[in-house]
């Protein structure tokens, strides 16, 4: 009998419509103007829970399962500022970190911690850096000074409300919004 396949999913906000297209303009952007297309293969969002593999005969309980999740404090307002990076190939919309966005972030890892049973180690040396990347993986690192260049400077503000999280699903090429808990 074969094994039940495992997809990917990830935690995430996702931006209202307007910051939605805004933000899909840049990472256009980043595609022809600095040849990295990587960027497009998700939908414009703020990561809260990295990456995770679950049973696709097991979605309903994993549905189930987050839709329990509750915060208490939404709506969250969440500010964008400008742009910034991460050496040697990122660059983001930078997000303003602010306590309610870290809160969210941390209730909702504790919470799939304890129900889903996740212990993803290297999570929590990471730290919480909230932002919306517009550029990565496949931008050539000797590029990268002429991105930091055509960016730094750029201004970019804009704020939105979120009153619940999406989780996304990888299907094979790249990631969906699939579910809004």
């Amino acid at each position: 009998m074969a094994k039940p396949e495992q997809c990917l999913y990830f935690l995430a906000l996702v931006p209202d419509q307007e910051i939605y297209a805004e933000v899909m303009t840049f990472k256009e952007e980043v595609a022809k103007k600095f040849n990295s297309k990587g960027a497009l293969r998700s939908p414009p969002h703020i990561t809260l829970h990295m990456p995770f593999k679950w049973r696709s005969d097991k979605e309903e309980e994993l549905i189930e399962r987050l839709s329990q999740f509750k915060f208490e404090h939404y709506p969250i307002t969440v500010e964008l500022d400008g742009f910034d990076f991460f050496e040697p190939r990122v660059v983001f919309v930078h997000v303003i970190k602010s306590e309610w966005l870290a809160l969210l972030q941390k209730e909702l890892t504790t919470f799939v911690r304890r129900e889903l049973k996740f212990f993803n180690a290297d999570y929590k040396d990471r730290g919480f850096h909230p932002h919306m990347t517009i550029g990565f993986r496949d931008l050539k690192k000797a590029v990268f000074p002429e991105v930091k260049t055509y960016y730094k400077d750029q201004s970019y503000q804009r704020q939105f409300n979120v009153s619940n999280i999406c989780l996304l699903k990888h299907d094979g090429k790249r990631w969906e919004e699939w579910k809004w808990l």
